[in-house]
């Protein structure tokens, strides 16, 4: 799929209209600070203006009931991915916060809250990486939960969560642990970073996107009270956004595969006779990705599917975007030579952004974990 058009499904006035709001503020302010988004200005205004495009909440249920469009939202972040790799991340962080609202039932978070989320006038994030790796027996959770009068206490560190600011908020997961009324669960939760108790600590310099607004968040005794819950319990309701959460991310690869493949076009009239000679050539990549866009887009017809065959199709066509990621972002640095390898360029810049898609949870080995563990469920005995 050219990123530049969309499918004739989706090409209603509408939704081209939309998609065109996006790709003015990519190829136009976003592409002028790209750079200085990749070394560390965390960009809230242009975010801002994404989300009055409606580019970062197309996939939310309408208040007249009618359902969300996913493959909308996914294009959307694609035709910023394809210039920012990092705000196309920070969309998805946006889109996800606005799932967890939706999602909840909370009239304290939906109503006017949502509302405002949804016209960018607040932003927030996702900190459920933890979490999901959690529950595929990656590693513990860090945040733990006490139940009191009105609410809980959670203590614990997050180290990576992304698009905070002071005034942020973000979805989390904390464990309760078992007492003598109920069994050990987890609730989820809208942590507000202003909230008394909450730290945001600056992390170690990453390798690029260090525009994401990415912090560790530490919570000292932090009160939860029963406005912020999300879910109680959480894995109902993971079961049943998981599918829309993970294909979400597809449009992160999607701009970035689409970015690299254009930006071997661009050398092909120079270089064509010698890049002949390399692996990965454009035209063979964008065969390649129109096919997993094309499936991506189906998938995005249907995403609160709840059977484990749909999540295992989710999973894969994520785990196939990151390593056609990889490939393509490598590809392309190939067919740049050393104009490619500037410090200023786009070229390298990719690389490392689909080095991120490739690691950040749910990373590939993740994916890859979780589909043979549900495939192998999934098999008769």
């Amino acid at each position: 799929m050219n990123a530049a058009d969309l499918p004739p499904e989706l090409a209603r006035p509408a939704k081209s209209g939309l998609i065109d709001a996006v790709r003015a503020i990519a190829q136009g302010p976003l592409a002028g600070r790209a750079y200085a988004i990749d070394r560390g200005a965390y960009p809230v205004d242009l975010l801002k203006q994404l989300a009055a495009t409606g580019a970062m909440s197309a996939h939310l249920e309408k208040p007249d009931g009618s359902p969300g469009d996913y493959g909308l939202a996914i294009l959307a972040m694609a035709e910023a991915a394809k210039v920012c790799g990092a705000t196309g991340f920070m969309m998805w962080c946006q889109c996800v916060a606005g799932l967890y609202m939706q999602a909840s039932g909370n009239p304290a978070l939906m109503g006017e809250p949502l509302a405002r989320h949804i016209r960018g006038e607040t932003l927030g994030g996702t900190g459920l990486s933890n979490p999901m790796k959690s529950f595929a027996q990656i590693e513990a959770l860090l945040l733990k939960a006490t139940p009191v009068e009105g609410g809980y206490v959670v203590n614990g560190t997050l180290p990576w969560v992304s698009n905070l600011a002071p005034n942020h908020y973000f979805g989390a997961i904390a464990a309760v642990p078992a007492d003598g009324a109920s069994a050990a669960r987890e609730m989820m939760f809208m942590l507000r970073c202003d909230a008394p108790g909450v730290t945001l600590k600056t992390c170690p310099e990453f390798s690029g996107m260090e525009g994401t607004g990415t912090f560790s968040v530490q919570c000292k005794d932090l009160f939860v009270e029963s406005d912020d819950l999300v879910a109680d319990p959480a894995k109902p309701t993971i079961a049943r956004i998981r599918g829309g959460f993970v294909l979400l991310q597809c449009g992160i690869a999607a701009g970035i595969i689409q970015g690299a493949i254009d930006s071997m076009w661009a050398v092909e009239a120079q270089l064509g006779h010698v890049n002949q000679f390399l692996e990965d050539r454009p035209a063979e990549l964008q065969a390649e990705f129109d096919a997993l866009a094309a499936r991506i887009l189906k998938l995005a017809e249907t995403p609160f599917d709840p059977s484990t065959e749909y999540f295992i199709d989710v999973l894969d066509a994520r785990a196939h975007g990151a390593e056609l990621c990889l490939r393509a972002a490598n590809s392309a640095l190939m067919h740049q030579g050393a104009r490619g390898y500037l410090m200023s360029s786009e070229v390298q810049r990719r690389v490392r952004e689909a080095q991120f898609v490739a690691i950040v949870t749910p990373a590939i080995k993740h994916l890859r974990k979780e589909m043979t563990r549900l495939s192998a469920e999934e098999m008769p005995a």
